[in-house]
């Protein structure tokens, strides 16, 4: 049964879904239109990064800086989308795509679950840009990210579009320029009221949990990321609804 949302929310279900496409190390690399390619053909969901370059364009790319994938230095948004286009990922000739090109390539062969790193203080135009491409995709789709007031600004500007909330346990050094109580907060999933999603995306150190189940009874749903083995996702399945993978066949 179609949910608001029609097809995207049939497809937050069933099938898996491939972090940063369906990538290995003697294949495509991560977030390139190979790894995508190979996703629907496998007939896989597609998880991506996007952030802006300095520019503006919206750009499939995890990592802040340029350098384990590209040998460049600097951020990516450091630099233009023309520039960053030019940059080989590894492996071959693969370069950065943007959004739209990738868009473009999937078309409705797959469910994508485009992850915004906007971070913190700078909410709005990575948000704008998104909302700018995806207004003219017509295959099923849902924003995720960890950043709540992303989330809000969609909330308040455009609740037509699906939306799934990150969050993990909020432990380790990644979270030190966060302050403590934010970190309770957020690992707590406080920051639910600001965000309104319609579905959670969770890493697996915070699963199963309590307030996430109470999420599910009132009917929203729970994404787990990222599991790594068969193994993995046997161990959360039971209170979660479909997951993010990487490194084997799901």
């Amino acid at each position: 049964m179609k949910g608001p949302f029609g097809d995207a929310w049939d497809r937050l279900f069933a099938p898996a879904v491939a972090h940063r496409g369906l990538w290995s190390k003697s294949g495509p690399p991560e977030n390139s239109l190979g790894a995508f390619e190979a996703a629907c053909e496998a007939g896989y969901g597609i998880e991506l990064d996007v952030q802006l370059s300095s520019d503006g364009e919206a750009m499939v790319f995890h990592d802040t800086k340029l350098e384990r994938l590209t040998g460049a230095e600097g951020r990516l948004s450091d630099h233009t989308a023309a520039d960053l286009g030019q940059l080989k990922l590894p492996g071959g000739e693969e370069t950065i795509p943007t959004l739209a090109e990738t868009l473009a390539l999937v078309g409705h062969r797959a469910m994508v679950l485009i992850e915004l790193k906007t971070p913190y203080g700078e909410v709005g135009p990575l948000e704008q840009r998104v909302h700018d491409i995806i207004i003219d995709h017509h295959g099923p789709l849902a924003l995720i990210g960890f950043n709540p007031y992303s989330h809000a600004w969609y909330a308040d500007r455009h609740p037509g579009i699906l939306r799934g909330l990150d969050s993990y346990a909020y432990r380790g050094p990644d979270t030190a320029r966060m302050a403590p109580e934010q970190r309770k907060s957020f690992a707590r999933l406080e920051h639910v009221a600001i965000a309104r999603p319609h579905f959670l995306a969770l890493g697996l150190d915070m699963l199963p949990d309590a307030r996430a189940d109470k999420y599910r009874a009132e009917g929203m749903p729970v994404v787990a990321w990222t599991t790594r083995s068969p193994g993995e996702w046997d161990a959360v399945k039971g209170c979660c609804d479909n997951h993010i993978f990487e490194g084997f066949a799901a």
